[in-house]
């Protein structure tokens, strides 16, 4: 039986995807775990590639993109382990990340969740521990209003008073890697699949804290992330996708009032941003990549930010 389930969910991204299972397989001798590949309608070959190169991981081939969370929870259906470390394909674990996660959770059963530190490829460290956001914190925080926000809100958002490599309890950590309990999943439940891709890693969080359960970010277990190699090929959904998550989040905790003010303010952003965009193009600054944003941001402006 093994004692970890590592759960990939990949979209396009065949080549970053074989790393990650050559890194995961590489460093993983002394922890027996198992490895599920879900794959969401790749049009570039990744599943004949799992086939063909990784025998041994478990693959389920979706026939369209399912959405992360829907995703996460094909594999979580079928995993085994103890514990469910959800992995982006777009990470490589160092050293002895896996055995250091595992052991530090056998050694403190009221942790729900170990978030490991996360890295960008030039080896800085990369933000992955949150507190919960508050409205004023969504109303600035990835807008183009960010720049703009008081230093103090932001900081402590991003837990920036805490040191990068100091063991501590935390609201949130990013999904890129989150290693959760299995006895902490059977007590609150699978991810949110209202959430088509991000947010649920917060909410999901969210539902271990609520139930006693302790969020650890583990700056001894480190992760390179490069940073969404797949939402990246789609522009206007990764657009909608992330403040629809953001606006439905809000809907879900705060409720309807902060969530139409946090839609309408998001919206607006994006409006003044076409604007800003519109006359670059009409005094024929770039007009190409000008073209490109109205085009996206128009999507997004259709789409109302509704679920």
């Amino acid at each position: 039986m093994p004692v970890l389930s590592v759960l990939i969910v990949n979209w396009n991204v065949r080549d970053l995807l074989r790393r990650c299972l050559q890194s995961v397989i590489a460093h993983s001798s002394t922890v027996p775990l198992e490895i599920i590949v879900v794959d969401n309608g790749s049009t570039d070959g990744s599943g004949e590639m799992v086939r063909t190169e990784f025998p041994q991981v478990y693959l389920i081939a979706n026939p369209d993109n399912r959405g992360f969370p829907a995703a996460n929870n094909q594999g979580l259906a079928v995993a085994r382990g103890r514990y469910v470390l959800l992995l982006n394909p777009d990470t490589e674990v160092m050293g002895a990340a896996l055995e250091t996660m595992v052991a530090f959770a056998d050694a403190h059963p009221d942790v729900g969740v170990v978030g490991p530190q996360l890295l960008n490829p030039d080896g800085t460290v990369q933000s992955s521990r949150r507190r919960f956001p508050t409205l004023a914190t969504a109303l600035f925080e990835s807008t183009w209003l960010q720049p703009c926000a008081p230093r103090r809100l932001l900081a402590r958002y991003y837990v920036l008073d805490r040191p990068d490599n100091e063991i501590q309890d935390v609201d949130w950590v990013t999904g890129a890697a989150l290693m959760a309990r299995r006895e902490a999943i059977e007590q609150v439940g699978p991810l949110d699949e209202g959430f088509f891709m991000y947010s649920e890693e917060l909410d999901w969080c969210r539902r271990f804290r609520r139930a006693g359960w302790r969020v650890v970010y583990l700056p001894t277990a480190r992760i390179v992330h490069y940073v969404g190699k797949s939402s990246e090929q789609v522009l206007p959904a990764r657009h909608i996708h992330f403040q629809t998550s953001k606006v439905r989040y809000f809907r879900k905790y705060h409720g309807p009032i902060a969530a139409e003010v946090l839609r309408l303010v998001i919206l607006g952003n994006y409006l003044w941003q076409m604007g800003l965009e519109g006359g670059k193009w009409l005094l024929g600054h770039k007009r190409a990549l000008r073209a490109e944003r109205l085009k996206a941001y128009w999507q997004v402006l259709r789409s109302g930010l509704r679920s």
